[in-house]
Order: C-alpha cells, then sequence, then structure tokens
C-alpha cells in the first residue's frame, strides 16, 4: 500500500500558548513545538498496515522550515520518506487554504490510503480529513478507533458518544484515528540515525500549481480582529459561618444555578 500520513507541528499543549500581536495567528516562534499527539496513531497505524501489507509510508507536512524538525521526529519511528510543503505565501492559511494546499501535495504521490489524526491539539476543529477526502474525491472515514483492510476494502469502527459505526469503502480514501487505535512506539537509537539520511522533499505553490492568492492570509475566508489575554483567575467567594453561614451557602449556590 502506498500510505501517505499528515503530521503536523503545534505548539506544545503542556506550555503556555500566545498570539502574534501583528496577525493575531499562532506565535510558533516562540512555543516549544512537537508533532501533533493525535498524529503519533496515525503514523503507527500507517507502520502496521506496512508491516502488513508492504508498501511505502510518506510523511506530508505543511508548515514553515523549522517544521523539518517534527518531520525528522516522524521518520525516526519508520516511514521511508517526507514531503514538506513550504511557502512564505502559505503563512496565515486558514483551514480551506490549507486543505487546498495539503490535497494539491497528495495528488502528487497517488496514495491508496491518506491517514491523519482525528484533530489537531491547536486548532481542534476535526475539519482537515473531511475537506481533504471532499477535494480529492476519495472516500471519508473519520474518528476510527479501529482500521482493517482486506482485499482493498477498509473497515473502520468509528467512534461515537455511543459506542461506534461499522464503515467501509474501497481505497484510495482518507482515514482520521483517535488515540484508542494504537499505542505508538518510541523511536529508537537507530530509527533516529536513519530519519537523518531519509529523503525529504520540500514543495512550494509553484510546483504545486497554486497561486499565493488561494492560500495564506490573501486567500483566508476568515481573519481575526482582535485577541486579548484571558483574565487572571480571580480568588473565589469566601464565606465565614457566623451563624447563617448555610443560608449564605446555599444562596450562593443558587445565585450561580447549582441548586
Amino acid at each position: 500500500m502506498n500510505i501517505v500520513v499528515l503530521v503536523k507541528q503545534v505548539p506544545d499543549s503542556g506550555s503556555e500558548r500566545r498570539l502574534r500581536d501583528d496577525d493575531y495567528t499562532v506565535d510558533r516562534e516562540s512555543a516549544s513545538n512537537i508533532i501533533n499527539e493525535m498524529d503519533e496513531y496515525a503514523i503507527e497505524e500507517a507502520l502496521r498496515l506496512r508491516e502488513a501489507y508492504g508498501g511505502e509510508v510518506t510523511i506530508l507536512t505543511m508548515g514553515p522550515a523549522r517544521s523539518v524538525e517534527s518531520i525528522r521526529k516522524a521518520l525516526s519511528m519508520g516511514p521511508d520518506k517526507a514531503v514538506h510543503v513550504q511557502d512564505d505565501a502559505l503563512a496565515g492559511s486558514c483551514a480551506l487554504g490549507t486543505s487546498r494546499a495539503l490535497a494539491a501535495a497528495i495528488r502528487t504521490l497517488s496514495p491508496d490510503l491518506v491517514l491523519a489524526g482525528a484533530e489537531s491539539t491547536d486548532g481542534r476543529v476535526q475539519a482537515m480529513p473531511h475537506m481533504l477526502a471532499e477535494r480529492l474525491g476519495f472516500a471519508a472515514l473519520t474518528g476510527a478507533r479501529k482500521l482493517t483492510v482486506q482485499d482493498g476494502t477498509l473497515t473502520v469502527e468509528r467512534q461515537t458518544e455511543e459506542g461506534y459505526e461499522v464503515v467501509t469503502a474501497a481505497t484510495p480514501a482518507v482515514v482520521s484515528v483517535w488515540d484508542t487505535i494504537n499505542e505508538p512506539r518510541y523511536p529508537n537509537f537507530k530509527g533516529i540515525m536513519e530519519a537523518k539520511k531519509k529523503p525529504v522533499t520540500t514543495l512550494g505553490l509553484a510546483e504545486l500549481g497554486l497561486a499565493a492568492g488561494e492560500v495564506g492570509s490573501a486567500g483566508a475566508t476568515s481573519t481575526v480582529l482582535a485577541a486579548r489575554n484571558r483574565p487572571e483567575r480571580q480568588g473565589g467567594t469566601k464565606i465565614t459561618d457566623e451563624g447563617a453561614g448555610g443560608t449564605k451557602l446555599v444562596e450562593f449556590l443558587a445565585s450561580e444555578k447549582f441548586v
């Protein structure tokens, strides 16, 4: 199978994240950036499929030059190669612009299967897999907690709040996965050293056949006009019991609609 795995470099959700003052986009230069956690499960699933059925696994990332750090980390887990979509004109892309660029890059790879995390920790809109499937004309099997392949047919247990649904489709397809699907492997020393030698192809807008006005801030369908930091946490209401503490407590709970 020819498998493409989408990997995004995101600010570490465990550290402070800020917006830039000039355009209110995420300040990635000052952030501690890592691979989007959900994407590691997509990488692991791709590696397991390659081990079972053969083929090739390609990492696909869109982002600035520093994204190569996450590309090499992803390659150290075992994929064969990577494609880095990088162009200054891509800065500020909305989800629609991002999907347009990624879809163009995927077409150059002609995959049987595109795997992605169900969401990114910076955006959390869960829209990219659906957008890509629509642009590519692929089947969309999203929110997978289990994926099996037999005779070119994909079967997915699609995780829902009530349980799961069983969905099938023929390849090519886009499948997004949750962290319930597997346990990602840790890169070993050999994998880390081999990742330094694996090919990484860089594609700009010219190679993708896209114009600058179709992506980035120039082509964005939404713009943040203003933003402010959330207020510092304030101390709670303190009730001193001087004989009427119970009454005051109930009054407070009622005012907050707890009772």
